[in-house]
């Protein structure tokens, strides 16, 4: 049983994407979060923060730490994040002398933004693939069909002749702009999170820099100052999820209305009908219109998550954790729904 169409056993089929949820399952969570604490623990050995015998410790013990996720679960319901429990595990594991050096000078917030960045990434990279091949379809359609005939629809009345040409741009050229808007985003995005308590990395006094560059570099991510209540980039990256989601859902609306009036397109694959067996419904199509308006919904709950209290926020943060997630999820597989409707076109146009 689950309450989100996009990890249902059934409705996932149509609206999920297995790759991208991947990203964000407990255990790439987990796994990311202690990929943080063991760049830190070699971080701040390299640079003389700890000492090196407990950075070589802490390393050596989550090469086979196994965190207790039930205990994890209890420690979420009481303090309302995963990393104090997380912490005191790894603590265990590393035991003796040197446990007390784990997660040294960091907080909670450190560990969790870094973790869903790291993921991003290759949510980032699965979503680029997806849209490059987007681009492909369309280009190859706008080869094969673009010199034909259509009519030209304003306002959803017939305006002037066309050519399919004409119309495929209006699906293609938005996509190759988002390609360009991704670039450009990654850079404020794709950063590492570490301020420590209150953003000031006060423990790590005048080699807090040093750290902080030595950790973004260990985990392949850029070098930014702490940006805990500074949620900007996370919004923006929402706002292009909602853009590409909006140009398929473009896409998809355009189709449903030609494969309603039946002699400009003609499809394969289409939906069928429990109670009409000859009918071809355009569910892909449909599929690309409903996940452009989720998005367009959840990008104001993305908005709403910019206002954070003083240093940091408890309420917004969490309101990210509930929506993000589902929003990359959505767009992937709106841009997988969109090659598949793409590929199952057999003829535009006259």
């Amino acid at each position: 049983m689950t309450v989100s169409p996009f990890d249902h056993p059934l409705l996932s089929a149509l609206v999920g994407d297995e790759e991208a949820a991947r990203h964000f399952s407990v255990e790439a969570d987990i796994g990311a979060m202690i990929s943080f604490e063991r760049a830190l623990a070699e971080a701040e050995a390299e640079c003389g923060v700890i000492p090196r015998e407990a950075g070589a410790a802490i390393v050596k013990a989550l090469a086979s730490f196994r965190p207790d996720t039930a205990e994890l679960r209890g420690g979420v319901a009481k303090d309302g994040v995963v990393v104090p429990e997380l912490v005191r595990q790894i603590k265990a594991t590393v035991g003796g002398q040197f446990g007390e050096f784990v997660h040294f000078g960091a907080t909670s917030q450190d560990v969790i933004d870094t973790s869903l960045v790291l993921r991003l990434r290759q949510a980032i990279d699965h979503t680029g693939l997806l849209l490059s091949e987007n681009i492909v379809r369309l280009a190859n359609l706008e080869q094969e069909c673009g010199s034909r005939a259509l009519m030209g629809m304003t306002r959803m009345q017939p305006a002037i002749p066309i050519t399919v040409a004409d119309r495929i741009v209006s699906w293609r050229a938005p996509l190759e702009r988002h390609q360009q808007r991704l670039t450009e985003q990654s850079g404020r995005l794709l950063v590492v999170q570490f301020g420590g308590a209150a953003g000031t990395l006060d423990k790590l006094g005048d080699k807090a820099p040093a750290v902080r560059a030595a950790l973004a570099a260990k985990l392949g991510l850029s070098d930014a100052p702490q940006w805990h209540c500074q949620r900007d980039a996370l919004a923006e990256f929402a706002s292009w999820l909602s853009l590409v989601t909006g140009s398929l859902g473009k896409f998809g609306q355009d189709i449903a209305l030609m494969a309603q009036a039946g002699t400009d397109i003609r499809l394969y694959g289409g939906g069928g009908s429990s109670a009409m067996p000859h009918k071809q419904n355009p569910v892909k199509a449909e599929a690309l219109v409903a996940l452009a308006r989720f998005n367009a919904l959840q990008l104001s709950g993305m908005h709403q998550a910019l206002v954070h209290e003083q240093e940091r926020s408890g309420a917004a943060w969490t309101l990210e954790w509930l929506i993000l997630p589902q929003m990359v999820v959505a767009t992937a597989a709106a841009l997988r729904l969109a090659a598949e409707l793409a590929g199952q076109i057999e003829s535009l146009g006259h």
